[in-house]
């Protein structure tokens, strides 16, 4: 079993992914802990010298004029309780992990102020696979704090977790595995559920996908170039350098490795093809920009010390903050589900193309038979109605909130909401995509006289592993789901 060590700097999105769906065991570098002693007695001495420092000894939202002047530890439970109002299906176990290490490498940073053994609780409760039943609708991206209550819940025994594949009360599950309910010590209550660890856990698998799936779309536009005799010149360096955006250069040779050694180099091809063909870098390369812009934002969140209030180790203060707060990343999520629509857009344009009434000697329908075959022509029904869903979860909803806690949260960012909808895109693209390459298989199977390129011929070769070419009209539903559970396919390329 695999690890990541948490030290205040580095967390990829690839070590979320390998903690969430690899149960990697978290590590904690002993710095860590030096830096959590250090913010816990600044924030100590703070309070103790009658600063109010919110969600210790202030009340939260609306009753942050109300003080909280004894019994700290028991206002930290009912802080967390108070917040436990998220409804709606519970968060997938991979996500739920994700979370958790989320926060945790938040905290790794130091500017939380929770006491050192309330973090290690945490840690010990992810790498025990303790993990909370996490309702999924409740933020609104002025930090997930009642989705993140569910966690915190958890660890002081209360609320419903899995372990061990079965649904069980916090507190079994917990001695199920070899724990003890946390207590919580004065603002560990808040320093665990004011953050957006569900918009960065959640977004830094969704990148993961995002990544595995931009592969595969190059994949399948190497397929429809070979299957519509695609004039690869399009794809030439010198193109791409006479508008040097970024990514295209690298998204035109993506493609063009991919059809080395193909015939299409050798034939007689159009001066221009249809823009989905003809455009596919420039497209791709958006999608790859808002990628990295995307990548770039979630892994600058999971290293960063996120909390309000903040506890500065280089000056021993403490100040509230608007840190949690994330525009930022709820604007790349927003810009990443246009571009995968964009890319999608165009696949959906070249199924078209592939299926119609025939281009560059292909058969009507992608039909050996003709006549009365239906063939292909059917599927781009539901080319077009993936097309449509897709469209719809890429419209923006970061401006759709109200103000709540009476006007002193007014403004809010939806990060969890288009962290969510665009993971729900994914599917509807893999989909689409698997129509692709199985129309273009079919397209390159229609046309024996050509010769695919090295990679385009492996691709080609794994769809024809899984299904069969087309000759009598039949369920190609069924075909275009098992492309679609294969994805994403391993070539040289691919990446």
């Amino acid at each position: 079993m695999s690890t990541v060590r948490l030290n205040g700097s580095g967390v990829t999105i690839n070590d979320i992914v390998d903690i969430a769906r690899g149960d990697a065991v978290i590590e904690t570098a002993p710095g860590v802990f030096d830096r959590l002693m250090k913010a816990r007695a600044i924030l100590e001495a703070a309070a103790a010298g009658g600063q109010s420092i919110y969600g210790m000894n202030t009340g939260l939202g609306a009753n942050l004029k109300t003080s909280v002047e004894s019994n700290h530890t028991a206002f930290q439970r009912q802080l967390v309780r108070g917040r436990g109002v998220a409804v709606g299906p519970v968060l997938p176990r991979d996500v739920t992990r994700a979370v958790i290490a989320a926060r945790l490498a938040m905290l790794s940073v130091g500017g939380s102020g929770i006491s050192p053994e309330t973090y290690q609780a945490l840690a010990a409760m992810l790498n025990a696979h303790v993990h909370p039943q996490m309702p999924s609708i409740g933020s609104i991206g002025a930090g997930d704090l009642v989705m993140l209550s569910a966690m915190a819940r958890c660890l002081i025994g209360e609320g419903r977790a899995e372990f061990e594949r079965q649904i069980l009360d916090a507190a079994d599950a917990l001695k199920r595995a070899g724990l003890t309910p946390a207590s919580l010590r004065p603002k560990d209550g808040i320093s665990l559920i004011n953050a957006s660890a569900v918009s960065v856990g959640d977004g830094a698998l969704v990148l993961h996908d995002v990544r595995d799936l931009l592969a595969a779309q190059r994949q399948a536009a190497a397929l429809s170039f070979e299957a519509l005799g695609g004039n690869p010149l399009i794809l030439a360096p010198a193109i791409q350098a006479a508008r040097p955006a970024p990514h295209q250069g690298d998204e035109a040779a993506a493609i063009l490795d991919q059809l080395e050694g193909s015939s299409l180099f050798e034939s007689a091809v159009a001066i221009q093809d249809p823009l989905s063909l003809r455009c596919v870098a420039p497209i791709h390369a958006a999608l790859a920009d808002s990628l990295q812009r995307a990548i770039a934002i979630i892994e600058i969140e999971l290293n960063s010390a996120a909390d309000n209030p903040l506890v500065i180790l280089e000056e021993d203060r403490v100040l509230s903050t608007g840190n949690f707060h994330t525009p930022a990343l709820s604007l790349a999520f927003e810009t990443l589900g246009l571009a995968i629509a964009q890319a999608a857009a165009a696949s959906a344009a070249r199924f078209i193309q592939l299926t119609g009434a025939g281009r560059n000697g292909l058969p009507r329908y992608l039909s050996p038979v003709g006549g009365a075959s239906a063939g292909f022509v059917p599927m781009q029904k539901v080319v077009t109605a993936l097309m449509a869903q897709i469209r719809h979860k890429a419209n923006p909803v970061m401006l759709d909130f109200l103000p709540v806690s009476e006007g002193v949260e007014d403004h809010a960012t939806q990060s969890a909401l288009t962290v969510r909808k665009c993971a729900e895109m994914l599917d509807l693209w893999r989909q689409l995509i698997a129509c692709e390459m199985l129309a273009a298989a079919q397209g390159i199977d229609l046309r024996p006289d050509h010769r695919c390129g090295k990679e385009t011929a492996k691709i080609h070769a794994l769809i024809r592993g899984l299904v069969p070419v087309l000759g009598e009209d039949r369920a190609l539903g069924e075909d275009a789901t098992i492309i679609f559970d294969a994805l994403p396919f391993e070539t040289d390329v691919s990446s």
